[in-house]
């Protein structure tokens, strides 16, 4: 399919009415520079707020990102078209994923779909071909309008009893309906990729599927300043043969896809927005295969501030604050190739995460192996910064 990287195609429906952060790699600083964006170009913050992390940190990262000395790098278009799915120029500036030195967290099983399919998986055991035969047997004796119990209530204590009872009870539904979330690390600070960057699957791996899904950026002290989108890029088979291999499931080279920008709240854009956000997946696949679907955020079982006050908190802390993926509402089941086999991505698939609010993040899948190393991490980041006199 032709890709299309262009503001109309990757900015929020309001285009830049809202504050919009990113970050930038700057060929001649040797090094990433954050960004906000004004009118149709980037414009450099970095002087006053060296990460991500540091605004995200003052007291209204988004007035204090607008009221910041700037200076122009390039356009949108010319920024966003220099990628490697439009043939990357390494003299010119490129978009990165617009967190740095944030813990990169993910919370599962928050909405009933994706729960009942990781009872699948489980149940499976990583075998495809066994997933819808399982899939209508749990449908049959739990139903799938379990989005009605509130977590963690005394009415889902009753039903976990009743399917105790009926053997069926799973410790996907024990972090879905229970009163404990789900939190996990989805990847290391600086390892997320972004807009038009490859993102990784492992090569072992033959039953996956893109997860999209709104990030929250969270501060030091629990405050969600912001949104983004992600793809919490999942391998059904390692996950379904033990959920002792969640690690190894969603943590792989390139496998954390965040952007296209940070959305920072303000008076355009709130956690209100978010609540009610509608989200679109679209997979383009290299033989002409096309999967289109829209889910809300509305759907979620625990409210997003519930999911951030489990992460952070007196218990755990994060002094360089977290950003947060709230979990899919998409779990892709129909046969793709074989009857009975269900979705799994091809090499070179096209993936797009997009909401109105949030714009639109694009991805090509290719094996972990195969996408460009993490070489750029923490430590970089400092000495490039103090060789620019920014800390």
């Amino acid at each position: 399919m032709p890709i299309s990287l262009t503001p109309e195609s990757t900015l929020p429906a309001d285009g830049v009415a809202g504050t919009l952060i990113g970050r930038v790699w700057v060929p001649e600083q040797d090094g990433p520079s954050v960004v906000v964006a004004k009118g149709d170009s980037l414009h450099d913050i970095t002087g006053s707020f060296a990460t991500v992390r540091d605004l995200c940190e003052a007291r209204n990262p988004a007035q204090a990102a607008k009221a910041a000395p700037s200076t122009e790098i390039g356009t949108i278009a010319e920024i966003l078209g220099n990628t490697p799915l439009l043939r990357r120029d390494p003299r010119k500036p490129w978009l990165l994923a617009p967190i740095d030195l944030q813990s990169i967290k993910a919370a599962g099983v928050t909405f009933v779909v994706s729960m009942i399919e990781r009872v699948i998986e489980e149940r499976a055991r990583g075998n495809p071909s066994a997933a819808a035969a399982i899939r209508a047997e749990i449908v049959k004796l739990v139903g799938d309008d379990l989005a009605r119990l509130r977590p963690g209530s005394a009415e889902a204590a009753r039903l976990k009893e009743v399917m105790i009872g009926q053997g069926v009870w799973s410790q996907y539904l024990e972090v879905g309906i229970g009163p404990d979330a789900e939190i996990f690390t989805k990847a290391p600070p600086m390892a997320a990729v972004g807009t038009g960057a490859d993102a990784g699957l492992h090569p072992g791996s033959t039953w996956n599927n893109p997860e999209p899904e709104v990030v929250l950026a969270v501060s030091s002290t629990g405050k969600i300043v912001g949104a983004t989108l992600g793809n919490d890029v999942n391998l059904r088979d390692f996950e379904g043969r033990s959920a002792l291999l969640l690690a190894k499931a969603k943590d792989n080279n390139a496998s954390a896809a965040v952007g296209p920008f940070l959305r920072l709240f303000d008076s355009t854009f709130s956690l209100d927005h978010v609540r009610r956000a509608e989200v679109t997946l679209e997979v383009h696949g290299p033989e002409g295969y096309r999967l289109v679907d829209t889910s809300s955020i509305a759907k979620i079982s625990r409210d997003p501030g519930d999911l951030v006050s489990q992460m952070i908190g007196a218990n755990h802390q994060y002094p360089d604050g977290a950003v947060l993926y709230l979990g899919t509402m998409f779990a892709p089941v129909d046969d793709r190739d074989e009857a009975g086999k269900g979705f799994t991505h091809k090499i070179g698939d096209i993936v797009t995460v997009s909401s109105p609010g949030l714009g639109a993040l694009t991805n090509r899948m290719v094996r972990s192996s195969e996408a460009a190393p993490w070489t750029y991490g923490a430590s970089h980041l400092m000495r490039n910064l103090a060789k620019r006199g920014l800390l």
